[in-house]
């Protein structure tokens, strides 16, 4: 169940240390997190960040990434919020196809109607980006879903 005291909004530049710290703590990704801090979102309860969560836009196609809660605040729905966040914002932001490589969270994902994809199938655009082709290794898993 979601605690109804969740507040997910767009990093700001005092948030960016905290959000490359989580992801680093979470082995995730972050050493671009500073060249691109407008892809990036944090989840708050009570006044204090819990998670963080990023979105890359090119054209129809996004690349979802990093979503991550702290440990303490896992289970209580805060992913999903962050998930739905950063699809929404996606989907207004014109983007059909969202793309994310996991190593870790492919079930959670799939439960949200994410699909398995081969990774040759991503177009170029997701292909080429820092997260696809240098940050994330060749093991992960790659889904994908259709916003409606």
């Amino acid at each position: 169940m979601t605690d109804s005291s969740i507040t997910v909004r767009r990093a700001d530049r005092e948030d960016i240390a905290r959000v490359e710290a989580l992801l680093e703590a979470n082995d995730l990704p972050y050493r671009d997190v500073r060249t691109k801090p407008e892809c990036f979102f944090v989840a708050s309860s009570d006044a204090e960040v819990i998670g963080v969560g990023g979105v890359e836009i090119y054209g129809s196609n996004g690349l979802l990434r990093s979503v991550v809660i702290e440990e303490s605040s896992r289970g209580r729905g805060y992913g999903t919020a962050v998930r739905e966040t950063l699809e929404e914002h996606a989907r207004t932001n014109g983007v059909t196809t969202l793309y994310l490589l996991t190593t870790t969270a492919s079930a959670f994902f799939r439960r949200s109607e994410y699909e398995r994809v081969d990774r040759e199938n991503v177009p170029s655009n997701i292909q080429r980006t820092t997260e696809f082709a240098d940050l994330c290794p060749t093991s992960a898993i790659c889904l994908k879903k259709e916003l409606r």
